[in-house]
């Protein structure tokens, strides 16, 4: 009988030994997650759970149980030390276990502060697991004085959680603008609008020099002199792909452990997907860090671990919950050289069209989810409406897909 194993046991994993089940593999399978609770999702760390919108079963992927009704070895809590791929072992914990195709799905890690500006005081914190986050929530009380560092999505997400329970938030970002690396000028606009109407204040083209603390954060001295009295920071600098295992095993990096199209790593028997993984897109070469991608990629992963040969073909797309406003993004802007600005239907409702040349790369939609979805199915389909089209308000956004 074979044996798949998968490493990281996150959305990625969990969806890759759930297609192995339902693709009819009937040989063992062992899922190891260092964490100790099982597979559950992420998104809704910074949103609704941390709000205490959402308990934490609601967060679990599947019910515990699952993994044994399926005769899935759920490995929690365990550590994988090495991989040693000529003899097709890993090391967990003191034990050495044999695969016959092994998955790395090891997902990815926030980025730090150095210890040398503070980063290793108390009250500072990331956003990214669940002990993180259950970590900091006794830290939300209202009136508290919290320092975001960081303005993308997960920095403006804890901003919105904070603000909404009553805290003083101020939010620094070194860039130029908030969303700088991943949205255009009139996105940035819109949520930095979108905050300062929530009370957060919003530092731009500014920089932490360093937190102030003797064992635990009192303060923030910042890039243009000032001074800040704080009770505790969050720290969300972006996120790196956990490539160490892989590495020390001789796979190939590439902006992550490299892929083919089918999800397969330098070594003929061991697989990657989700945020740790590179992949073949159009003419080069990316990583998604997304919930859709991981999905997706795990589950072709699964399909071609079991000898079905196809091609991972992403149609990246992304969400964030900021207050009561939802912003869903269709496709990828790199490369774009002009922005539509389209608006919505309802009040407050809002679409930012990117386009390279005459051809629609992306789409950020707010509270317009009709916007979004054609916006999806256009990119997807390859068809480029004329940005004047799109800008034209007379247009209606169903014929696009006609024309």
């Amino acid at each position: 009988m074979s044996h798949i194993v998968v490493v990281g046991a996150g959305q990625a994993g969990a969806s890759l030994v759930a297609k192995l089940r339902n693709e009819g593999f009937d040989g063992a399978i062992t899922l190891i997650g260092e964490e100790t609770a099982p597979p559950y999702q992420r998104p809704p760390l910074s949103k609704a759970y941390l709000l205490g919108d959402m308990e934490l079963e609601r967060l679990y992927l599947r019910p515990e149980s699952y993994y044994a009704d399926q005769s899935i070895s759920l490995r929690l809590g365990a550590h994988v030390s090495a991989i040693d791929p000529a003899a097709k072992t890993l090391t967990v914990d003191a034990e050495t276990l044999s695969y016959d195709e092994l998955a790395l799905t090891t997902g990815s890690t926030p980025r730090r502060l150095p210890a040398a500006i503070g980063g290793a005081l108390d009250g500072v914190y990331v956003v990214r697991g669940l002990t993180d986050v259950d970590a900091m929530e006794p830290e939300f009380g209202e009136g508290k004085r919290v320092l975001i560092i960081g303005g993308g999505y997960i920095g403006l997400e804890a901003a919105a959680v904070a603000a909404k329970k009553g805290l003083n938030v101020t939010l620094v970002e070194m860039a130029d603008r908030i969303l700088q690396r991943v949205a255009s000028p009139e996105t940035s606009d819109y949520f930095r609008a979108l905050h300062t109407a929530h009370g957060v204040n919003i530092l731009e083209g500014t920089g932490l020099t360093r937190l102030i603390g003797d064992t635990r954060v009192t303060g923030a001295e910042l890039s243009d002199g000032t001074t800040l009295e704080i009770d505790f920071a969050l720290v969300g600098v972006g996120i790196a792909p956990a490539t160490a295992l892989a590495e020390a095993a001789g796979l190939t990096l590439d902006n992550g452990i490299m892929t083919d199209a089918h999800g397969r790593t330098s070594d003929a028997h061991i697989w990657a997907a989700g945020d740790c993984a590179s992949f073949p897109y159009r003419d080069g070469r990316i990583r998604l860090e997304s919930v859709p991608n991981a999905i997706d990629q795990a589950e072709i992963v699964a399909q071609n671990m079991l000898g079905k040969a196809v091609e991972y073909t992403a149609k990246p797309w992304f969400w964030s919950d900021q207050y009561d406003v939802k912003l869903q993004i269709a496709g990828l802007n790199t490369g774009y050289d002009r922005v539509v600005t389209r608006k919505g239907e309802k009040d407050g409702a809002v679409s930012f069209w990117y386009y390279g040349g005459q051809t629609l790369l992306a789409v950020d939609a707010a509270n317009d989810p009709r916007a979004y979805m054609i916006g999806k199915r256009l990119i997807e389909a390859g068809k480029s409406p004329a940005p004047e089209v799109v800008a034209n308000p007379a247009t209606e956004l169903k014929s696009l897909m006609s024309a």
